[in-house]
């Protein structure tokens, strides 16, 4: 018998998330490994689980996780960014919820490019009188 499975992708600067969600325990499982040992850090594996905090969901789903490009933290909000689609699939009465906590709004912000003739994307060359 086939499995319930919910999908979800995420996106944060260059980082993108392929989130699948399973009935379980509430395990999370990010590139083959268990979240506590992908993120060194406490915040970022809080970020990854309020999208099913704010739905009550949290021990009811399992967690499955494809990350790649970018940082730690830009990871963190590509999960959870997919991690609210996902539920957004599985209920869509969680909608109001999740758009309310702003877990469905892309973050559109990426680094600015580099521009010919300055150092960085706006730090000018050193100025000299003479």
């Amino acid at each position: 018998m086939a499995q319930v499975q919910y999908y979800g992708t995420g996106r944060r600067k260059t980082s993108t998330a392929r989130v699948r969600l399973v009935p379980g325990s509430g395990r999370v499982i990010i590139n083959n490994r268990d979240a506590e040992e992908y993120f060194p850090y406490e915040t970022q594996r809080l970020i990854l689980k309020q999208p099913l905090v704010s739905t009550e969901t949290e021990g009811t789903y399992d967690v499955l996780v494809n990350v790649h490009g970018g940082g730690y933290t830009g990871q963190a909000g590509a999960i959870r960014h997919g991690v609210a689609r996902a539920l957004l699939q599985a209920d869509p009465d969680y909608r109001i919820t999740l758009k309310r906590e702003g877990y469905l709004t892309r973050d559109s912000r990426m680094k600015e490019r580099k521009k010919y003739g300055l150092k960085g994307a706006r730090r000018a060359p050193q100025f000299s009188k003479r």
